[in-house]
């Protein structure tokens, strides 16, 4: 993949113009051309990472509290684990088309790093604290209720899918759940997996992922919902 420079289309995909563009491309430097240039560690995006983690926590916590008055602080913790861990926010950073925008030191983009969970969801959170910076908290705030925010049931469910599908065909069918990886392709910096449900034995749904566990969530998932349906 070629880098995509145009940090306006990437401006325009996230919904908000900085005043100091810098900010935006702090937030998108991987610690590996820090590396790679032998400069000073603060010109990665490391810092501002931990900024944009921190505002997240504050305003996904916020929404909980507000949105779920019901729910106890224990599920409100599970709901904001879901919304905020790796998986979810590397997949909402495709809502934006992050990865094309990432810079990275030339090994690390040779070797996959543009597609790897860990540095998009690291720099998607940067650039929610280069958000803050540039314009402040409602400006970030509105960027996280935008892509994080949304749908939040469904994607609490979808990252739950394979303990709730476990307890349901245990409980309700008396049988086990096992998956099988049907098939896997791609480059090894871009594999993509194939995986299905098998419930005692008989096939369920499918599901695709970047990894195995994704996969079979995905697919877990499917299956789940269908059971509701």
């Amino acid at each position: 993949m070629v880098v995509n420079n145009n940090l306006s289309e990437l401006q325009k995909n996230i919904g908000y113009e900085f005043k100091n563009i810098k900010n935006l491309e702090l937030a998108l430097t991987h610690s590996s051309v820090v590396h790679e240039r032998m400069v000073n560690k603060t010109e990665s995006n490391e810092r501002i990472e931990f900024l944009g983690d921190a505002v997240l926590e504050l305003v996904s916590s916020e929404y909980l509290y507000d949105h779920f008055p019901e729910k106890p602080e224990g599920e409100m913790t599970k709901m904001r684990a879901s919304l905020v861990c790796e998986p979810s926010l590397a997949n909402d950073a495709k809502e934006i088309n992050l990865s094309d925008f990432l810079i990275l030191g030339f090994g690390e983009n040779k070797n996959g790093g543009r597609y790897r969970d860990s540095i998009v969801s690291d720099a998607f959170e940067a650039v929610i604290g280069a958000i803050f910076l540039d314009g402040g908290f409602e400006e970030a705030k509105k960027f996280i209720l935008r892509f994080v925010l949304n749908d939040i049931e469904k994607k609490a469910l979808f990252h739950d899918s394979k303990s709730l599908l476990q307890e349901f065909v245990q409980n309700k069918m008396k049988k086990s759940v096992q998956y099988e990886i049907l098939s896997e392709s791609g480059p090894d910096h871009n594999k993509e997996f194939v995986a299905r449900v098998v419930i005692d034995g008989q096939p369920m749904e499918t599901g695709k992922g970047k990894s195995k566990k994704a996969a079979e969530q995905e697919a877990a998932y499917k299956t789940y919902i269908g059971f509701q349906l």
